[in-house]
């Protein structure tokens, strides 16, 4: 089942950001290679490797943006078994109408340590730890690190292997192209004498080794901070929101685990059946909600009243029990 996120026609950007460059790299720069380095066929072995790393770049990205991140399904209702009940009495001889309300955040434990989460009212559930809603994906996320436009999906607790190898393979394979790039420029060097000639002479080879370079900064960057990230066993989103605090990491069990954990551990199954039919929603509970009428007695005096609204509109029997209820008030008093 391939799951995309909503901005996937970015993927086509990435794809070609990737493809456009080493396609011109097989067609100008390994020409002059297959002949200055014709011996052991090392020009082949580098086509070759370039052709191979390409591909596994693209699998891996592939790999990152079809596949489910880690979404949590949405509660059809709000979980009734944390609703409680708050007073909401009369200013004078009022009674106590029950009024549903939900605690923002409630306490887990996690590995030994108490950690608060959050109430979603969007997916009307409370988050599982690491948990985050992305506001792009419209969607609950387990251990969710970002959004990432580059492969159009949240990246989370089922992905984020995949997004770790694509990233650091994409810093590997603009290293190679560089390097041979430079190797190029080297060769014509020996043939014409000068950078300058041998620049001249294959200004593809310049233009790769900038592209390379700039890009490098960026895939090479995140390759480090997320390195980074995993030997802490921290996500993007907790180290940006929680960085600066001197509290510990209760999900950090050591370096060598932490890489173990994200590498060596089998993937969790989906929490959701994409190839299950839609059923109907089912009505909700009509929910009481208390509110204040003010009356007139006999005398003229002003009071305040509870009301409990039932959603009796179209109740006619309740509405005229309710009349008949007032009426007898009006008369005693």
């Amino acid at each position: 089942m391939l799951i995309f996120g909503p901005d996937a026609k970015s993927l086509v950007v990435t794809v070609l950001l990737i493809v456009v460059p080493v396609v011109v790299f097989c067609t100008n720069v390994t020409k002059n290679l297959l002949h200055g380095l014709s011996a052991y066929n090392a020009g082949y072995i580098i086509l070759t490797v370039v052709i191979l790393f390409t591909i596994l770049v693209l699998v891996f990205l592939f790999l990152t943006s079809a596949r489910d991140p880690g979404i949590v399904p949405r509660n059809l209702h709000p979980p009734e078994e944390d609703i409680y009940e708050s007073s909401a009495a009369s200013l004078e001889g009022g009674r106590q109408t029950p009024t549903p309300r939900l605690p923002r955040t409630k306490d887990v434990l996690v590995n030994g340590k108490l950690v608060k989460v959050k109430y979603c009212e969007t997916c009307m559930l409370y988050r599982p730890p690491r948990c985050s809603h992305c506001s792009v994906c419209d969607n609950c996320v387990e251990r969710f690190d970002h959004h990432c436009p580059w492969v159009g999906q949240c990246i989370g607790l089922r992905n984020y292997r995949y997004f770790f190898l694509f990233v650091s393979s994409s810093a590997l394979l603009c290293i190679f192209v560089f390097a041979m790039s430079a190797v190029n420029i080297k060769l014509l060097m020996d043939d014409y004498g000068t950078v300058w000639k041998a620049m001249k002479e294959s200004p593809v080879s310049v233009i790769l080794m900038g592209y390379c370079f700039f890009f490098l900064w960026f895939v090479g960057g995140l390759t480090c901070f997320h390195l980074y990230l995993i030997s802490r066993n921290q996500t993007t989103y907790e180290n940006f929101r929680y960085g600066a605090r001197n509290g510990p990491n209760v999900y950090d069990r050591g370096c060598l685990l932490n890489f173990i954990e994200v590498f060596c551990t089998g993937m969790k199954p989906s929490r959701n059946d994409f190839r299950a039919h839609v059923q109907a929603l089912a009505p909700m509970p009509s929910m009481r909600v208390a509110r204040e009428v003010n009356i007139e007695d006999s005398d003229g005096f002003r009071r305040v009243k509870v009301e409990d609204n039932m959603d009796m509109e179209n109740d006619l029997s309740k509405i005229s029990e309710r009349r008949n209820v007032e009426a007898t008030d009006s008369i005693r008093f």
